[in-house]
């Protein structure tokens, strides 16, 4: 495992997964409070942290290391590294730009450029070589190789019984960028989102990923950490990507995906061309926080 206060490089970067064998699909989910062996019964997902380029796409590949730095979400390994104190924990060395583990895997260029596989960057960058976009064959392999081991991981890790609460942990621009919704707005320091509305509840024909108490409660203990006004919202600008809704359906455990402003750790004037690499002290101290918020926020639900 990483020096937990350094951002990982890529490379031979450790990949946390449960080990093989038989999980119990019927196991008791906990109640509120409840811990494991002094273990908090959270899943920790973090899909965006890798920042190593498979070597079957390394001579494709027209990103350089500084972009697919800033591309990925380079310091979440660290920001959510709470292997120890939770009951499971998955990340993954590989970068969101060769693979994105929090999409549809159906979704494809040219009718998704910012799918699954990728054909441009947040910012309309080509993310390949000019005529070298891997051919099905090859997304098909990349898929059966980093995206659903993955997802297969989650869910034995959700059928293991342990746990109560799945977290998608995630970081984003503290402006967004010119491919979103809210592009050119300034963003929030922390977005939480269950797929609902802006109080956290389901939307009309949709299904919020857990109770709008759970998603409010985890909002207020932010907001404790994080004052000020409009500094921590739900829902928006991020409602939840792939991972929270698809696997919400598998078990019916609740769902949040978390989103930490990277300004809280990240230089300013960092960008694609020149990533800047976080302030460690920042960066450590922020983990410390976002813990904090989430056990006070745990202990302090009904068991």
């Amino acid at each position: 495992m990483e020096n937990p206060g350094e951002v990982p490089a890529g490379g031979d970067t450790a990949h946390s997964s449960p080990p093989a064998g038989n999980f119990n699909a019927h196991a008791h989910v906990l109640s509120w409070g409840t811990k494991v062996n002094s273990r908090y019964p959270f899943l920790i997902s973090v899909p965006h942290g890798g920042t190593s380029v498979p070597p079957e796409l390394c001579d494709r590949i027209a990103l350089s290391g500084s972009e697919v730095s800033f591309y990925s979400d380079p310091a979440t390994r660290v920001m959510y590294e709470f292997r120890d104190s939770v009951s499971a924990y998955l990340d993954t060395p590989v970068t969101r730009m060769a693979v994105d583990l929090n999409r549809n895997p159906l979704d494809l260029p040219p009718r998704k450029p910012d799918g699954v596989v990728k054909s441009r960057t947040a910012f309309g960058t080509p993310v390949y070589l000019e005529g070298s976009f891997p051919e099905m064959p090859l997304v098909h392999h990349m898929l059966m190789t980093h995206f659903f081991p993955y997802h297969e991981a989650l869910d034995r890790l959700l059928d293991n019984g342990d746990v109560s609460l799945a977290l998608d942990c995630h970081s984003m621009l503290p402006v967004g960028p010119p491919d979103q919704k809210d592009a050119g707005a300034r963003r929030p320091l922390v977005c939480l989102g269950n797929n609902g509305d802006r109080a956290g509840k389901s939307r009309r024909g949709g299904l919020a990923t857990c109770p709008s108490e759970w998603i409010c409660g985890l909002a207020g203990a932010f907001r404790t950490e994080f004052p000020g006004r409009g500094e921590v919202a739900i829902n928006v600008p991020y409602s939840g990507g792939f991972i929270v809704n698809a696997h919400y359906w598998h078990r019916g455990i609740p769902w949040i995906q978390v989103e930490m402003n990277r300004s809280l750790y990240e230089p300013p004037g960092s960008r694609p061309d020149s990533f800047l690499a976080p302030d460690q002290e920042r960066l450590v101290s922020l983990r410390e926080r976002v813990w904090r918020v989430l056990a006070d926020f745990w202990d302090s639900m009904p068991g």
